[in-house]
This record gives C-alpha cells, sequence and structure tokens, in this order.
C-alpha cells in the first residue's frame, strides 16, 4: 500500500513514521510512505501557499493551486494505481475501524493535511474523494491524523504485524473492545491474575475472553454493541 502525504510541515512525519510497526512494514516493503512538502508545488518567488480569505475574517487559507498541483503530479507519476484523495479537517466522517478496514484496500492513498484556518472549499468539492476527522476536537493540523490514519491502515496489512491474527483481536476490529491481557508474574502486589486462564482450557478460557470483552464495551462504550449482544454484555453484568 502506497501512502502520499501532502503537508506544509514535512518535518512533523520524520520520526513517527520510522519506527516500530509501521517502520517494520516499510522495511518489508508492504508500505511505501512517501511526504510531499505542499511548498514545493506553489509557484512565484516566495512559494506562497495561502492567502487570506474573500469576504474577510481572521486566518490564512490554504490556496487551491499548490494542493491540486501535488494531487495531480502524484496522480500523473503513478496512473496505473488506483488512488484515493482524502482531506483530513474537522468536517470529516469520524474515522474508525470500518473506515480503516475499507481504506486499507486501496492502492493508494493520497492524504491531504489541513493546516491554518482551512483549505479553499474547491479543493474540498472538486479535489478530495472524502474527507476524515480523527475526532471532535481541535489539532493545528492535519498532520497528527495523517500518522494516526497511516498507523491504523499499515496495522491491517497482511504481514505487518509479528502474529497474524494480532489484528483481529485489537479492540474495535469487529464489535467493542478487546478481552483483558495479563502476563507474568500470576500474582504481583497480592493482585493474582483469574484462575481460568491458568486452568490450560483452551475453550472456557475463550468463552470468559469473549465475556469479558462484551462487559468492558457495556460498561465504558455501550453504542458499540449491537443490540443483541449489548442484552447478552448486560446480563453479564447482572450476574
Amino acid at each position: 500500500m502506497d501512502f502520499d502525504i501532502i503537508t506544509a510541515f514535512p518535518g512533523m512525519f520524520e520520526g513517527p513514521l520510522s519506527h516500530s510497526i509501521v517502520r517494520r512494514a516499510r522495511d518489508k516493503g508492504l508500505v511505501e510512505i512517501r511526504v510531499h512538502d505542499l511548498r514545493a508545488d506553489a509557484t512565484g518567488r516566495h512559494r506562497k501557499i495561502v492567502d487570506i480569505p474573500y469576504g474577510g475574517g481572521g486566518g490564512m487559507i490554504l490556496m487551491p493551486g499548490p494542493l491540486f498541483a501535488a494531487v495531480e503530479a502524484i496522480q500523473e507519476r503513478h496512473p496505473a494505481t488506483s488512488s484515493r484523495t482524502v482531506l483530513l479537517c474537522p468536517q470529516g466522517a469520524r474515522f474508525d475501524q470500518e473506515r480503516a478496514k475499507r481504506l486499507a484496500v486501496c492502492g493508494r492513498l493520497i492524504l491531504i493535511c489541513g493546516h491554518y484556518e482551512g483549505v479553499d472549499e474547491r479543493v474540498r468539492e472538486h479535489l478530495a474523494d472524502e474527507e476524515i476527522s480523527i475526532g471532535d476536537y481541535v489539532l493545528t493540523g492535519g498532520e497528527i491524523p495523517a500518522m494516526v490514519m497511516v498507523d491504523s491502515l499499515t496495522r491491517l496489512l497482511p504481514g505487518a504485524l509479528g502474529d497474524e491474527d494480532g489484528a483481529r483481536h485489537d479492540s474495535f476490529f469487529e464489535e467493542g473492545f478487546d478481552h483483558p491481557h495479563y502476563t507474568r508474574p500470576a500474582s504481583f502486589r497480592g493482585l493474582k491474575v483469574p484462575d481460568i486462564l491458568l486452568s490450560g482450557h483452551h475453550g472456557r478460557i475463550a468463552a470468559w475472553r469473549r465475556a469479558r470483552a462484551q462487559e468492558a464495551t457495556a460498561r465504558k462504550r455501550p453504542d458499540l454493541l449491537k443490540p443483541r449482544a449489548r442484552g447478552r454484555a448486560e446480563a453479564i453484568q447482572e450476574h
């Protein structure tokens, strides 16, 4: 999978995309990540990428010219690869695991990092295929959301994780949270690992994990459960 990230601040990506699972996936050739400096596609002596808004108001707006030029240049360099252009901005649809699974099958994602007061509306209407937000809070720009998306989608690629089934057990992969995890020692400061996990009975352990996962989801985020699962989880809590 290829990621092309268009940003006014390329230096922000040097650390986060060079470690852990993303780094290993890059080393294996599973993902290709290119960070494009938006100013490289700007014209004029000063490489201008922002201007004041028409109609007045504070702040600066990312101009359409450099963004259209950057996206079109990427598409021209890779005409055989189907791509999807995503604008990262507060108005976008909420990024969640279902959206991640859908996007993970794309051959190439072009991620436009919004910044300043926003982008020219013509970018939103005529350049981006969709808009995505990672939550209802204010960030300085779309750079951190782009990092979040790259990390999340990379985890879903076959071969990216050491445990091929690891992604399937993550919270939100299917419905709700992951089950509780314990490791050695079996007793720590008087706090003991549940006996069922030491029993060696794999069927009962699997059932216990499903029940605990549903219970945790019902308690913390009941909105994530479908009605039938919510009813089962509530019954578990009552007992």
